[in-house]
């Protein structure tokens, strides 16, 4: 919800913010910043909660790793507490720095975050729900949007003494997880497989499975654990020079750095001024965002209750293929709403179905599909390689949009569309469907076969006999050769 309401915050204050900005650059220069610079000024602090976003997401590999994935969410609330302190009292002390910073700052929390709570998520869902609890967050997503929206009202906290403490309302939901969080059982699958803690691994999963068996579950746990009983965590480079993971690792570029360059961020980022051109009274603008702000919720809430019985692909394909025609239409709408009048409609049509069709989807299950398309050992590098990868064209399109727009004008839009179709084709081509499959299941599905003959020693009849190894190290199909002589435990 955090990163939902980042993202959306700053859209409201624009003016207000820019206003403190050359306000404090007058006062310690004696002289107004130009238009250019302010405009420079203020795309950077837009788009540093995409720097520290990068940064944060830099690190999930080795935090989660020591810390564990409940551990990573509780340890980082700090970031939190001292953003929302710089942010709010930033106009009190006359520091533009103390914005910039804070925004900073919680770009770390969220990059950690958007990172880890999916996995925290995806490793305690039974397979059966794993696709509804993974967009849980795109939910959460879009109420933090909704909420920054309606709280940014001129009714309510959109006037210009109180944006301070508008910036810094992180700190409230923050306070409420780290009184709850601290009290929720750690991951099964860390606790198995990387702690190898059974005793741990049964007491986490009997609160999470209260009414349900668990030896299955446990049973799958430990296939994969004996499967990567000689692999350790996977560095990013590690993960990079793997052959065996190549199409899973392009997967994972393609799917997250389509979800950001596919230009939610720089609808989210500058709803009002899209909607000014489009020719929309302000005092009318901000309603009509609240209004886009409830679609999303409503959007998302769909592909949730949907994904388990749709699948991954059809949402994904379905999501980018709308928002591609948006992207085409709000180009359309912008060039011909000069000669009809109504065509300022059509471009905030356009501007729903984009935001409609990224929160059906492309907002939750690039996600998932980076906690499915990998084992244990490879998840935390994947999540690395995705969350850098889709910081880094947060920060791009954050940053870039107001002067591709500036020099582009309506046809900028045409960029995202070209994406948004790349992306669905892709998807449509080579990536499976990952419904109710297990995460041995899946890597099986993915991986490149290598025939690997292990010749038994001579007098050592009772040895495995591994005929055939997945590109994990697993055997194809799960067949080994017993002795039929002798009985196994």
């Amino acid at each position: 919800m955090l990163y939902g309401y980042n993202l959306a915050v700053v859209n409201s204050p624009t003016e207000h913010i820019k206003e403190f900005y050359n306000r404090t650059w007058l006062s310690r220069n004696h002289t107004e910043l130009s238009e250019e610079t302010l405009t420079l000024l203020y795309s950077f602090t837009v788009s540093v909660f995409a720097i520290g976003g990068l940064l944060g997401s830099l690190l999930v590999g080795m935090l989660v790793t020591k810390f564990g994935r409940k551990g990573t969410l509780v340890y980082c609330t700090v970031l939190v507490f001292i953003a929302g302190g710089l942010m709010g009292f930033s106009q009190i002390c006359h520091s533009p720095e103390m914005v910039i910073i804070g925004r900073f700052v919680t770009g770390i929390h969220s990059g950690i975050c958007l990172s880890v709570v999916p996995m925290y998520l995806g490793e305690i869902a039974p397979k059966n729900l794993r696709g509804f609890l993974a967009l849980v967050p795109s939910i959460f997503i879009c109420l933090g949007v909704f909420l920054a929206q309606v709280l940014g009202l001129e009714e309510l906290l959109g006037k210009e003494a109180y944006w301070p403490l508008f910036l810094s309302l992180v700190v409230v939901p923050t306070f409420v997880q780290l009184m709850l969080l601290p009290w929720f059982p750690e991951s099964p699958r860390y606790l198995l497989i990387e702690k190898q803690n059974i005793h741990a691994t049964i007491t986490a999963l009997k609160w999470y499975r209260s009414k349900c068996n668990i030896q299955v579950e446990i049973e799958e746990m430990q296939e994969e654990q004996s499967s990567l009983s000689t692999v350790e965590t996977v560095s990013v480079w590690g993960l990079i020079m793997d052959k065996s993971v190549r199409w899973q690792f392009l997967s994972v570029i393609i799917i997250n750095m389509g979800m950001q360059l596919s230009g939610i961020d720089a609808i989210w980022f500058y709803t009002n001024a899209i909607f000014a051109n489009a020719g929309i009274p302000k005092s009318q603008i901000q309603y009509t965002t609240v209004g886009t702000g409830a679609i999303e919720v409503i959007s998302g809430l769909i592909g949730c209750f949907t994904i388990e019985k749709l699948g991954r692909r059809p949402l994904m394909i379905g999501g980018f293929s709308v928002m591609g025609i948006g992207c085409a239409g709000i180009t359309l709408s912008l060039v011909l709403q000069t000669h009809f009048a109504f065509m300022r409609y059509i471009s905030i049509a356009c501007v729903v179905a984009i935001i409609a069709g990224f929160c059906i989807g492309p907002a939750g299950i690039p996600f998932l599909m980076t906690a499915e398309l990998f084992k244990q050992s490879h998840r935390p590098a994947a999540y690395t390689v995705g969350g850098a990868l889709n910081w880094m064209s947060n920060f791009t399109v954050g940053f870039v949009f107001p002067f591709l727009q500036m020099s582009a004008g309506s046809f900028c839009y045409l960029v995202f569309c070209g994406v948004c179709v790349l992306v669905a084709v892709y998807v449509h081509f080579v990536i499976p469907e990952t419904k109710n499959k297990t995460f041995m299941e899946i890597s099986q599905m993915f991986a490149t076969k290598e025939p690997t003959l292990s010749k038994s020693p001579s007098g050592n009849p009772d040895e495995l006999k591994l005929k055939k190894f997945s590109g994990y190290g697993t055997l194809e199909n799960s067949w080994v050769e017993l002795d039929s002589s002798r009985s196994y435990p």
